[in-house]
């Protein structure tokens, strides 16, 4: 979207005498991509509506019974860029575990929860951590659809989880409070020693 904007969607509502949609999944206004586009489109005095929907924020905490209050900041894991493992991701867990904070991790639209917790260990690894070795971690497939899958596990086992088709994410739970181990538990199948 962002590369052709111009020749595209944005073209055709500045041109045309007629309405033109981007339907978007979610809050689209919480992607720097469309907030992007709607300036974009401000600069070129062509009039936005916006329709907010459920984001995945919202979605993820109900989905697993994790307290929504209890979240810091969220980062998104990437395929290596030239053979490079970016740290963010895994700087970002570790700085809201030190908080007890839970993580979402967004994955890239064509990353698997297999794929991407591959990736966060290769960091760990790298570092000689052992703090997500340790830790039950959720992976979430299908947010928002009539049927999404809720998995908690050890990082181990949730590796070799099937969670079918993407998009997936993945959130690292930080300081559990009873309930939210009881809906782990309950609800995405948590060990029971958590």
């Amino acid at each position: 979207i962002e590369e052709n904007a111009e020749e595209t969607i944005l073209k055709l509502a500045k041109n045309q005498n007629q309405k033109v949609v981007l339907l978007s999944g979610g809050d689209a206004m919480i992607a720097t991509t469309h907030v992007d586009l709607r300036l974009r489109a401000i600069d070129m005095a062509i009039d936005t509506r916006i329709i907010h929907a459920p984001s995945i924020s919202s979605a993820v905490a109900g989905l697993c019974g994790l307290q929504s209050y209890k979240f810091g900041k969220s980062a998104t894991v990437a395929p290596p860029y030239k053979g490079l493992i970016s740290e963010v991701p895994y700087d970002t867990v570790m700085a809201n575990k030190e908080r007890g904070l839970h993580t979402l991790l967004y994955l890239d639209i064509s990353m698997s929860i297999s794929d991407a917790l591959k990736l966060l260990e290769a960091v760990e690894g790298k570092r000689n951590g052992e703090v997500l070795k340790e830790s039950v971690i959720v992976g979430i497939a299908r947010a928002g659809s009539d049927k999404p899958v809720v998995k908690a596990d050890y990082s181990g086992a949730l590796k070799s989880y099937e969670f079918g088709e993407l998009p997936h994410v993945i959130v690292v739970p930080g300081d559990l409070h009873f309930l939210e181990k009881e809906a782990l538990v309950k609800i995405a199948q948590a060990p029971a020693s958590i």
